[in-house]
Parts: C-alpha cells; structure tokens; sequence
C-alpha cells in the first residue's frame, strides 16, 4: 500500500476508526530533524509516542544527530548523569512539540509523548517521585506523561505524581492484580488532586499492559510440556491476559468511586498495549495490533510493527470487548497444566526492571564516552 493512499482506506486509519490510538514506541533527534516523524503523524495515524531507556540508549549508539549537544555539554563539564538527562529531554520536549496541535485538538485525550524515571527508581518510592516531578517541571510541556513502573514501590509514587497535577504513563503491567493496584493508585491521586483544587481534566494517565513478552515466556513453559494440548495454546497466553485486563478496566471504570471522579471532569486511566512486537517469526507481525482492537486503547507499536499494520493488518473492529469468556479459558487452561500466571509475571516484572537497567547502563557509557570524546 502506498503513502498516497486515501487516509479512509489504510489500516491504521480503520484501526483509528476502531477508536485505537496509535502511538509510535520510538523516538530518536534523527526522527525529528529528518521530519519522519511528522510524516508519520500525516501517514500512518500516529497520535503519540512512548520512549524508555533502550530507545534512548538505541538513539546515541548511531548517528551523529546528539554530537554538538554532546559538545557542549561537554564544555560546560556536564556530568553523565545530568547530561543524559538534558539529551533525553531535548527530545522529549521537541517531540511534545510536534505532537501539540493533536493534543489542541482531542483535549490532551492524545499528542502525549511518554519519557521515563531512571530504571535505579523502580524500587525505590521517593526516587521515583523526586525524578517525575524533575522530568515533569524540565519538559515543562503539558502534553508530556512522566512513565512511572508499576512496581510495589511504583504504586505510591504514582499516587503521588498524579495528586501533583502530574499526567502519568504507568509502565511494565503485566498481571491482573498488579493492574488493579495501578486503577486504585490512579483514583487515590485523583482524590487528593481533587482535594488541593487541581483542575482534574488536566490529569490524563495511562496503564501499559505488556502483552508478547507474557506469550514468550508461557509458550517456553508449554514447549517443555510438550503435548498436543499444551502446544495448542501456545501464543494465546498475552492476548487473553490483555483482554481480560480490558475487562478488569471498564468494570473499575464504572465503580461509584471512579463515577464520582468522572462527574468532577476526571479522564479515565486508558489501557496502553505495549510489548506489541512479535517475538516468533511463526506469528503475524500484526497479531497484537489486530487482536486487541477496542475503543478507548492506545497500542503503541514498534517502527517495524507500525509500518506492517500500515501495509497489511486486517481490521476487523472490536476483538476484546466479546473475548472475555474465550480469555479466562485460555488462562485457566493454562493454569491446569501447572503453568502459573501469577508466577510467570511477577518474573516478567521483575526481567523487566532489569533489562532496563542493562539499557541505562549502555546509555550511560555511550554518553560517558561521548563527553570524554568530545573534550
């Protein structure tokens, strides 16, 4: 399909339709100067994006597109740490930029550029508050959302960030549970934001529900079962989990307490599919996009998975909202043949946390080495 395609017959202007908000899971300064971006925006209904530290660590590995702000900071004896912080929030600001009228537009509802704590804040409360009230006063656009984990520790600061006013993207969910500690620590903000005067339609927030990284792990467990039964219900595992999260969302949605909020003009916490790259080759490269179309979602999506949608997802409107029995027996089936969910994300939670750090440490000696580079 070409770029020139009627903006009513690509498949991501039908999964827009469909009431699913695309956001791009990459940013990079050579996607802004390169005005790609944007292009994005005009082509392939890109309304927002998501970044973290394996982006930002991807984005300083190549190019030239950092280098005179590298020199500069390195002249003025910029530290590493707050160097990386002026880089990443130099991108941040311009992408919140560029992202403005769409935010005009649907009323904050979308144009939202996500920009995440250090990942040595995920187990620790007050870190993780410190750094999204800095991130949220340096960007100091009202488009940006400060992605917070949602970690034990995360819980809290997430009450905190959004009582300040603070639009938050609450980041690696991947249980049930979890989530619905992340719903409650949402409404708790909202009350006391509500209680300080804060005008709560400014507070936009939204819950990214990890979804291939769960068929990864579940499908490695069923491999090593090994029989017809097991191996049927392999990649099923992170779809029925998101859908069944979706359900867990309008059922908290629709609480008296969650209505009561509402009334007063609060928005609710949207659920953001993330992880919606395929990690098999054996799957279709749109699997995550097409099987969790519903309104009221953002899937924010890989360059690569992006651009498949563009070319050749078949949208079919709404596959969650009727799913929710189909789910539950999926993940029961898979709980009777020993495989536990709730162990099985508590790892994933906790790899994640990890692998971020892994990319912080990368970002940390690309830039190290830049600013000595560049004296």
């Amino acid at each position: 399909m070409t770029d020139t395609a009627s903006a009513t017959t690509t498949p991501t202007a039908a999964l827009s339709a469909a009431g699913v908000s695309i956001w791009l899971d990459d940013l990079s300064r050579e996607l802004l100067d390169s005005g790609r971006l944007q292009e994005l925006i005009d082509t392939r209904n890109v309304v927002g994006v998501t970044t973290n530290p394996t982006i930002f660590a991807s984005a300083l590995a190549k190019g030239e597109a950092y280098d005179a702000q590298v020199r500069e900071l390195a002249a003025a004896g910029t530290d590493v740490t707050n160097a990386i912080f002026e880089i990443t929030t130099a991108d941040v600001q311009r992408a919140c930029d560029v992202f403005r009228p769409i935010f005009d537009a649907t009323a904050g509802y979308d144009g939202r550029v996500s920009i995440e704590v250090t990942p040595g804040a995920a187990r620790d409360t007050q870190a993780t508050i410190t750094e999204a009230k800095a991130l949220w006063a340096k960007v100091d656009r009202p488009n940006v959302m400060i992605k917070i984990p949602a970690t034990k520790e995360g819980l809290p600061a997430i009450t905190e960030a959004i009582a300040a006013g603070i639009s938050v993207n609450v980041t690696l969910i991947f249980s049930l549970q979890r989530y619905a500690e992340v719903i409650a620590a949402y409404l708790t903000g909202l009350e006391r934001a509500a209680e300080a005067g804060i005008d709560l339609s400014t507070i936009h927030s939204v819950a990214s529900f990890f979804v291939s990284r769960v068929d990864t792990e579940i499908d490695k467990r069923l491999d090593a079962i090994g029989t017809d039964e097991a191996k049927a219900l392999k990649s099923k595992a992170g779809i029925a989990n998101a859908r069944l999260a979706f359900q867990l969302f309008v059922e908290e949605m629709a609480t008296e307490r969650a209505l009561s909020l509402q009334e007063k003009g609060a928005n609710r916490q949207r659920p953001l599919w993330a992880s919606t790259g395929v990690k098999s080759p054996d799957l279709p490269d749109t699997l995550y996009v097409v099987e969790l179309t519903t309104h009221g979602v953002v899937n924010t999506m890989p360059g690569k998975t992006l651009e498949a949608t563009f070319d050749h997802a078949e949208i079919h409107g709404d596959t969650v909202t009727g799913a929710y029995a189909e789910a539950k027996g999926t993940i029961d089936a898979i709980g009777s043949l020993g495989i536990s969910i709730d162990e099985v994300t508590e790892q994933l939670e906790n790899e994640g946390v990890d692998k971020f750090v892994v990319s912080w440490t990368e970002l940390t000696e690309t830039v190290t080495s830049a600013l000595e580079g560049a004296k």
